[in-house]
């Protein structure tokens, strides 16, 4: 790192102020969505903004991307730095632990609850594959992954906990403005305490 303190982003030339964002409006492609577009990003604090994308995602929705400057400033010396408190153990000292301390296999069950079909987040912490290079659970020897996939009702999802004598329960929820997520991990909860097991839910 440098020894400025105080830094601009960087577009097209040093210290310009130059940003790139990107969002989505409920609205369909048009003059007036572009203008919208634009609108907001001037409330953003980008100004000029300059449109440079826009494309119909879907009944109603626009994808835009804007281009512009901005006037703020990072102050470097005032940015607070939160670093792990636990060591970053590697798949093989994992594995270790589990086999040490538990002396079985640990037993992990994933599932998107209620109504939910969007497994891509819970796919990508228990598959194998994981995702940007990190493995999923799947990939520990010493993990037991039951996957139960999406729309999986709570009584269905506390059974199988029962079942797999579960260790840790993995819920996947997408976060909704009608709050279902939170009515549906509040019905979770009590489910489980109900059952009389996994109380720290």
């Amino acid at each position: 790192m440098s020894g400025k303190s105080v830094v601009r982003p960087y577009g097209d030339t040093t210290g310009d102020g130059m940003v790139q964002v990107s969002f989505t409006l409920p609205v369909p492609h048009d003059k007036r969505a572009e203008g919208a577009a634009v609108q907001l990003a001037n409330k953003m604090g980008m100004d000029p903004a300059m449109l440079v994308h826009a494309k119909q995602m879907g009944d109603g929705f626009t994808f835009f991307v804007v281009y512009g400057r901005v006037n703020h400033l990072v102050d470097l010396s005032a940015v607070q730095v939160v670093e792990r408190d636990f060591p970053l153990l590697s798949a093989k000292e994992v594995n270790a632990v589990v086999k040490r301390r538990l002396r079985r296999k640990l037993s992990v069950v994933g599932a998107c609850i209620g109504t939910d079909a969007h497994t891509v987040g819970i796919d990508a912490i228990l598959n194998v594959k994981g995702v940007a290079g990190e493995k999923g659970l799947e990939y520990y020897r010493e993990l037991k992954v039951t996957n139960l996939g999406a729309q999986v009702s709570v009584p269905e999802l506390v059974e199988a906990a029962r079942a797999e004598r579960a260790d840790a329960v993995l819920v996947s929820q997408v976060v909704t403005q009608r709050d279902a997520h939170l009515h549906n991990t509040r019905e979770m909860s009590a489910a489980f305490r109900e059952a009389g097991s996994y109380t720290h839910l």
